[in-house]
């Protein structure tokens, strides 16, 4: 399943969601997971609405979205594309989450990351 992490360096997870101006995506599976891209934006143009807008398309193709900060609304657009929203603690490495997220899916995954899992 695909991952966003949003992150200013591409190690740790230290922007919040509506300020991001780039999100490192990752493909993960139980036993790998692999860098996929980097997706970027320029914030000088455009409405609040307009951006959050922006980074959920964006991020359409991935299942989960890592970020220390999602307020209601960016949650509700990326729900509405079926992106899950994980908030982590400020500065959390991407390689930390990416563990986690592999021993949960060999574990026993919560129901919406099996769906997510499933649509691979």
């Amino acid at each position: 399943m695909k991952v966003a992490f949003s992150t200013s360096t591409g190690i740790m997870i230290d922007e919040s969601f509506r300020k991001a101006k780039s999100f490192t995506v990752w493909d993960i599976a139980p036993q790998e997971s692999y860098y996929v891209n980097s997706i970027f934006f320029d914030d000088d143009a455009g409405t609040e609405e307009a951006r959050l807008t922006a980074r959920a398309e964006a991020l359409a193709h991935c299942a989960i979205l890592c970020s220390p900060s999602i307020n209601g609304p960016a949650a509700a657009k990326l729900v509405a594309r079926n992106i899950h929203p994980m908030r982590t603690v400020t500065n959390t490495s991407v390689e930390e989450i990416i563990g986690k997220l592999q021993q949960a899916l060999q574990e026993n995954p919560p129901p919406w990351m099996r769906k997510a899992q499933d649509s691979i």
